[in-house]
């Protein structure tokens, strides 16, 4: 990813690869000029996904409801995933909102429209209707004669796809702010926004904002559905996606980031102690004090404090230890979106063998990891990367 940093007088409408970038209007339309390359946030997005390809690697084994479960689950693995499941997704989400900004820079809103429709909409149609049916078909093995019953009975879900769904409405509903943030009229609310997170605590304040409206809606909205009409959800990813629009518009905010990197590890810390300090202590120790809804709303407060502290400290350390230049994050970049796409469905596949075989928890995760990623990196390279119909597919651009 590159950077935002101050108006520019000339352009230059060269290939989008999120990048930092000079900002002018050039006949009412938003132009880039490209600057300094941000290897961190590139580094960051494939990190955040490899932790989704993880989660869903340990998934038929912490006892969950996954689409493939292992007869006997895994307590401390259940115990060690509910913590990660409290940030691995929201940094997914913020990265997604400052590459939208970036996206949108040399485009007008049309263009926009048109990028984020190949690049989310047909590869979401594309997985719902050719990827995702194989999960279908394993999941509910018993009720198939025929894999083609799925197609006959149009039983298509979106499945782990939810994720470019839901990100693909945020990026349309969020023009009119991308537009805004564009304009001479953001420059006083970036100012203060700025002023805000260079205060010391400022950053980690704005967990008070998504923690009332969170809460707010779990009160209504008590699914943890990640559809996108369920609305605490949604409000809860999409604040982050905001977020990074937000930090992207900001330049100087990634200065705070920085500045602020070790107080905001220490306050991430103390959340996760308050965290598992709240998540062992027995339900009796509670329910004289706090009734079961009090008790769900405590649990909420203390996830948005672990999610939100997790995420900027790790903004401000990914600009110490992965901003530097890199052939390898460049390729695994491009590569992250494909693997994105199929890794759920290889390993339900996999998965549905390897949960029958007598043999150590351990011992089946380990074999689930080691068959999946390569089978998942054979079907890229040869049968993705290679071709301008399965790139367009699977959203990557024209080599």
């Amino acid at each position: 990813m590159y950077f935002i940093t101050k108006p520019c007088k000339q352009s230059l409408l060269q290939g989008f690869r999120y990048k930092s970038l000079y900002v002018c209007a050039i006949k009412k339309r938003t132009i880039l000029h490209t600057k300094t390359r941000r290897y961190d946030l590139d580094w960051l997005r494939v990190i955040a996904i490899l932790a989704v390809y993880a989660h869903h690697i340990c998934m038929p084994f912490n006892g969950d409801d996954f689409h493939i479960m292992n007869t006997d689950s895994s307590k401390l693995l259940d115990d060690i995933m509910v913590f990660f499941e409290q940030f691995r997704l929201p940094l997914l989400f913020l990265i997604s909102g400052t590459g939208t900004i970036f996206a949108f820079s040399k485009r007008t809103w049309i263009d926009f429209l048109k990028e984020r429709s190949v690049r989310l909409l047909l590869p979401l149609f594309f997985g719902i209707f050719i990827i995702v049916p194989p999960q279908t078909f394993f999941e509910n093995r018993a009720q198939y004669t025929s894999y083609w019953e799925i197609y006959t009975n149009a039983d298509f879900e979106v499945n782990h796809l939810w994720f470019i769904e839901n990100l693909f409405w945020m990026s349309i509903i969020a023009i009119p702010l991308i537009l805004f943030l564009k304009s001479t009229k953001s420059a006083k609310f970036l100012n203060l926004f700025k002023h805000f997170t260079a205060k010391r605590f400022g950053l980690f304040a704005l967990v008070i904002p998504l923690s009332v409206g969170f809460l707010w809606l779990k009160s209504y909205y008590l699914s943890n559905d990640k559809d996108l009409f369920n609305l605490s959800s949604t409000f809860f990813y999409s604040f982050f996606f905001v977020l990074g629009m937000l930090f992207a518009s900001a330049d100087m905010t990634w200065k705070h980031l920085n500045q602020y990197r070790k107080l905001n590890f220490l306050l991430f810390i103390i959340s996760s102690v308050v965290f598992y300090t709240y998540y062992y202590v027995p339900g009796e120790w509670i329910a004289p004090y706090l009734t079961k809804n009090q008790g769900w709303m405590l649990w909420y407060l203390v996830c948005c404090l672990v999610g939100w502290s997790f995420v900027i400290t790790l903004l401000g350390y990914g600009q110490i230890w992965f901003n530097k230049e890199s052939t390898l994050v460049k390729k695994l970049n491009e590569a992250i979106y494909p693997f994105y796409i199929l890794h759920q469905t290889v390993i339900v596949v996999f998965a549905y063998y390897i949960v029958q075989w007598e043999m150590p928890i351990g011992v089946k995760v380990l074999i689930l990891l080691m068959t999946t990623f390569p089978v998942i990196i054979i079907i890229y390279r040869f049968f993705i990367y290679p071709f301008a119909l399965t790139r367009i597919l699977f959203g990557m651009k024209k080599r």
